[in-house]
């Protein structure tokens, strides 16, 4: 979409009362304006919730209701509707002939953010698959993106973009297509992380919620320059960096794609590849935005996504209370007093740094906890050996022999794998 030019769009929340599982509404019309912000080109020009008793198969809202939102639609001008939540196809039809407009529900909106930050190769091309698998249950709608002029998948559209209906087969053709793609792409990244296995460094995965602070928290310790705003997915592609703890130890650091509840299943599936830093992690830190009304629930989701994932339930876990700046201090105290309680708990701000040296601590202390001592006997001949386990700090004692030497080493998991290598 050129500059100067947007779509007007307008954000509905449904509140379904029969829905066991529905959360706070204010909390989730607010989420989802955000989420509409994150992709550009769209100036929003309205939102609400909209209790439902139960939904209404064809059209989702009741006939009153329909008539009601059309006369706002009507007077705002309004080009896109983005409702959070899922909206059939046959709804999204019904809708979008009442009202006018295009629509957008939430699966379809955050396949479009995915499709505009995705940067790499492999990131490209696992959301146009995750995109063709959500757009093949979509009988009529617009199917242009592989020639679109913009960032996006084409939902919401731009100059000299079309609707038309998608061939299921075209659709299957370019499904095919974009899987041959990966299978190429996938071995590229199977060498990457043979080469990875062979570093004898620990890996550190920063996960969370979108906008918990991750990319800020990552800039902090890194020194990095990641985009990090306060912007939901503001990284979606993985980023790693070496950072040395003040024991000497190298570790990786990992800043991942940031998690967000209902999530849809095809990007779920489509990014494990991505997530793979996470699967392997020697130490996972979870961040949370502790000054968000709905932290907890955010927790729950996280927590939810890292079990579908496939995360080992051992993998050690550091929870990270981000932005403790922004709490008032009669809130902030009895959450400082709950985190001293908890061995796996820290409280911080990435922004202004504020707790920084007692989580760079902690890291240390439990990826030495992972450590184990081991006794380990070279001849002469393994000099390189020798030599490096002394540039990796683990030597606690060492005798020599006439054929060679008795080392006393305390390492990591990683460290032993990449000593048997060698």
């Amino acid at each position: 979409m050129p500059a100067g030019t947007s779509e007007r769009a307008y954000v509905l929340h449904p509140d379904i009362n029969s829905d066991p599982d529905r959360r706070d509404a204010q909390a989730g019309l607010a989420e989802a304006v955000a989420l509409a912000a994150a992709l550009p080109g769209l100036e929003i020009v309205g939102s609400e919730v909209v209790k439902l008793r139960t939904p209404q198969p064809g059209t989702l809202f009741g006939t009153g209701k329909l008539e009601e939102l059309a006369g706002r639609m009507k007077a705002q001008e309004v080009s896109l509707v983005l409702v959070d939540g899922p909206v059939t196809p046959v709804q999204q039809r019904n809708l979008e002939k009442e009202w006018g407009v295009k629509l957008l529900d939430r699966t379809g909106l955050i396949l479009e953010i995915f499709a505009d930050r995705a940067a790499t190769r492999e990131g490209v091309l696992q959301v146009e698959l995750a995109a063709l698998s959500y757009q093949r249950t979509r009988l009529v709608r617009a199917w242009t993106h592989l020639e679109r002029q913009r960032g996006g998948l084409g939902f919401v559209g731009g100059p000299g973009e079309t609707q038309i209906e998608a061939d299921r087969r075209a659709i299957d053709d370019a499904i095919n297509r974009i899987r041959q793609q990966l299978k190429k792409v996938e071995k590229t990244r199977a060498l990457h992380r043979a080469s990875r296995a062979k570093v004898p460094f620990p890996v550190v995965a920063l996960v969370g919620y979108t906008n918990a602070g991750k990319s800020t928290l990552f800039n902090r310790m890194t020194g990095a320059k990641v985009l990090a705003k306060d912007m939901l997915f503001a990284t979606l592609d993985p980023t790693m960096r070496a950072v040395t703890l003040p024991t000497g130890q190298k570790v990786i650091l990992s800043d991942t794609v940031g998690f967000i509840s209902d999530l849809p299943h095809q990007l779920v599936a489509a990014f494990r590849a991505t997530l793979e830093e996470v699967l392997s992690a020697d130490l996972i830190l979870h961040v949370r935005d502790i000054s968000h009304a709905e932290t907890e629930g955010q927790a729950e989701d996280v927590e939810a996504i890292l079990h579908e994932l496939g995360v080992a339930d051992e993998t050690p876990r550091l929870e990270i209370w981000n932005k403790i700046d922004l709490l008032p201090e009669a809130a902030r105290a009895p959450l400082e007093t709950l985190a001293a309680r908890r061995e796996d708990v820290l409280t911080l701000s990435a922004w202004t740094g504020e707790g920084m040296d007692h989580l760079v601590e902690a890291v240390t202390e439990a990826l030495d906890g992972a450590r184990s001592s081991e006794t380990l006997s070279l001849d002469f001949s393994q000099g390189k050996q020798h030599a490096w386990l002394h540039e990796q700090r683990v030597v606690t004692d060492e005798q020599q022999s006439e054929t060679g030497w008795v080392v006393e080493v305390f390492w990591t998991q990683t460290q032993a794998r990449y000593y048997r290598d060698l």
